[in-house]
């Protein structure tokens, strides 16, 4: 079972019910089980990051809420809808977007073609492309470039700006700093920063624990495909014992 997050997180849980709730989700792939009766609370608004080491079970959560591996067993709300059984178009248009980590981007399309196909019937609103210019200058400058010509941080930016063309609820995000430069990473934790302030909630796995840090308010940690503790971020960046304990290392070593 998880451990008991803060208090002030669980008075919060009791008065706001969560945006995504997994109930005793079990997911296999093929002969494989690999999560195992997942219980995880993502509150509204805000970002929460899950934690684990690598084949803990992380990108088969996110798959699974998506819809495009099936949970076994348990069950996935959205807003307080089940979806577990939805299609993945229509959890799409419940208001979920999912960033993969591979970015999904279509290679021989201009980064302005990916857009377009992101967004409702092909339209982009002006206000919202204005938006993601400044959140993303690269994808102004490379508008008419073949996207599979941009560097790896320009892609993931372009992955990033095709989630979020359209406003949604939730954003599932795998590993967006992954291989990164420094100078790129530091753009894509502003671009969070400034999303975060809209009304939609982020569910962020990530490996950089810096970013983590500086960008959860909430984290769950994964484990052999359970949640193994859920709570407050700045609880676990203050305390290297539990650090240690959950993931095998100090946040402080990547200061």
């Amino acid at each position: 079972m998880p451990e008991a997050a803060s208090g002030s997180a669980a008075a919060a849980g009791a008065i706001c019910a969560p945006l995504l709730a997994l109930a005793g989700v079990h997911t296999h792939i093929g002969p494989y089980h690999i999560l195992h009766g997942v219980d995880l609370a993502v509150p509204r608004g805000g970002l929460t990051v899950l934690l684990g080491r690598n084949g803990a079970g992380k990108t088969t959560a996110l798959r699974t809420i998506m819809g495009l591996w099936r949970a076994s067993a348990g069950r996935i709300d959205f807003d307080g809808r089940p979806i577990a059984a939805l299609p993945t178009s229509d959890i799409a248009r419940a208001g979920i977007a999912y960033v993969p980590e591979t970015m999904g981007i279509f290679s021989d399309l201009t980064v302005r073609e990916n857009l377009v196909l992101a967004a409702r019937q092909g339209a982009m609103d002006a206000d919202r492309l204005r938006w993601l210019f400044g959140l993303f200058p690269a994808i102004e400058r490379f508008w008419q470039l073949p996207a599979g010509t941009l560097s790896g941080g320009q892609k993931q930016m372009l992955s990033i700006a095709r989630a979020i063309i359209e406003p949604r609820q939730l954003i599932l995000v795998d590993e967006p700093t992954k291989g990164l430069a420094p100078a790129i990473i530091a753009n894509m934790v502003a671009a969070f920063r400034e999303l975060k302030a809209t009304d939609t909630t982020i569910l962020l796995v990530e490996q950089n624990f810096l970013v983590a840090r500086a960008l959860g308010d909430n984290v769950a940690v994964m484990e052999d495909g359970r949640i193994v503790h859920a709570g407050a971020m700045a609880e676990l960046a203050e305390d290297r014992s539990l650090q240690q304990r959950l993931l095998g290392l100090s946040l402080d070593m990547h200061q």
